[in-house]
């Protein structure tokens, strides 16, 4: 009895261990998801991964917002308000006097003016008009978002490494968590970025604001004729002879005129564009701007610093089922990467005037804005310092959701591709 009541215990005990032992032997079986999902969500993703869904967000967030786009563009130049026909010139003026405008009421202003401005652009020139610029901001997308979420990420790995005492702000965050880290990062990203892209934007900017009447091509004129000599000064023979050469010379004239732009519209508009601006300005004409490009490296350093924190408030740092839900998680990255923007935006802006009117084509032959420095005092001269943020309301409307696009769809494509 001694010896079956001690081994009653002994079968309960071996019972009781028995049960966890079964259960980590067919662990291999177990999905690792299940087993530890924040582990599989926060595997580290080469370079290219970062790129390709950079890329992938980049080029959905361009499509959705691109009639803000062109809208921005033509509010930040000064050269569309005097090729517009008059009723768009209006809607430009009405708009860009709004920029002076302050508090919610002016906010509202500037909404109504930018749409009524794109209802314009579609009536006058047809809603095609409203993706003028979209081939080249799509063929741009990939290399900036490629470039810069590329050197972004792996930047801020390569500088902890460096610096693995870098100031953070909690007890156990890594130098990857550190804010100094984060800004030297984008900065690197940044120029990457503007220095590999701007000939690209510049082509961009150049057909947004070639503006052309909705199925009205240049105004027909007849070709001009050759003077055709007096039969009462000739004889007959010899005077229809020469109307027969003059007419066949008009004719071949006129056909060699109607062949150019013929060829001319047969190649794409991007291409065309670029190969007009070497043409007449050389290859430093596809850096025009870059000045301003560089000082709008600040934007995406302020953007990411931001976007970082204000992810790490929202707990959004990866995605966990179990404990987030998707509803939650998309909230999450749309506001952190939303809000940074808006934030960004609003400090930066008057780069982006500046940087448009450095890539306006000439005028007559003469180049109004030179260099960074004559471009603000030119401005702020001639139409005051509210023409520094002439189309913000646009701007607003196509960045934020741009960069909430452009990074929810990044996280996502990410997280996939890190599992």
């Amino acid at each position: 009895m001694a010896s079956s009541s001690s081994s009653s215990p002994t079968a309960h005990l071996t019972g009781s261990k028995s049960t966890p032992i079964p259960s980590s032997e067919p662990s291999s079986s177990t999905p690792p998801d299940v087993v530890s999902p924040p582990e599989q969500k926060r595997n580290k993703l080469v370079g290219w991964q970062h790129s390709a869904a950079g890329s992938v967000g980049g080029m959905a967030g361009a499509i959705v917002t691109s009639p803000f786009d062109v809208v921005k563009t033509r509010l930040q130049s000064d050269l569309f308000r005097h090729s517009a026909s008059e009723p768009l010139k209006k809607a430009v003026k009405a708009t860009q006097a709004d920029a002076a405008r302050t508090g919610i009421r002016g906010t509202l202003y500037q909404f109504v003016d930018t749409v009524y401005l794109i209802r314009r652009i579609g009536v006058e020139e047809g809603w095609k008009a409203l993706y003028k610029g979209l081939g080249p901001s799509l063929v741009g997308i990939i290399p900036a978002r490629a470039i810069n979420f590329y050197f972004y990420p792996t930047s801020k790995a390569y500088l902890a490494k460096q610096f693995p005492n870098a100031p953070v702000e909690q007890a156990g965050q890594t130098a990857e968590d550190s804010s100094v880290i984060h800004l030297s990062a984008a900065v690197i990203a940044g120029i990457m970025t503007a220095t590999g892209t701007n000939p690209i934007w510049v082509v961009k900017t150049r057909l947004q604001l070639s503006a052309k009447r909705k199925g009205n091509g240049l105004p027909s004129t007849s070709a001009p004729t050759a003077p055709t000599p007096s039969s009462s000064t000739l004889p007959g023979p010899i005077a229809k002879s020469a109307a027969a050469l003059a007419q066949s010379t008009t004719s071949s004239s006129s056909a060699a005129a109607a062949a150019a732009p013929a060829v001319r519209s047969s190649m794409p508009p991007a291409f065309t564009m670029t190969m007009d601006i070497i043409r007449k300005e050389g290859i430093t004409g596809l850096y025009r701007g870059l000045s301003a490009s560089y000082l709008g490296v600040s934007e995406g350093v302020i953007q990411w610093v931001l976007y970082e924190r204000f992810k790490r408030l929202t707990s959004s740092t990866s995605f966990d089922s179990s404990n987030q839900s998707v509803i939650s998680y998309m909230g999450s990255i749309v506001g952190a990467s939303g809000g940074a923007k808006a934030v960004a935006s609003l400090i930066t802006y008057p780069h982006e005037v500046i940087r448009t009117r450095l890539r306006q084509p000439a005028i007559n032959g003469v180049v109004k804005y030179t260099g960074l420095t004559q471009t603000l005092k030119l401005v702020i001269k001639e139409e005051g310092a509210a023409s520094l943020y002439g189309g913000l309301t646009a701007h607003l409307f196509r960045v934020v959701p741009n960069a909430a696009c452009m990074f929810l769809i990044y996280e996502l494509v990410a997280g996939r591709l890190g599992q």
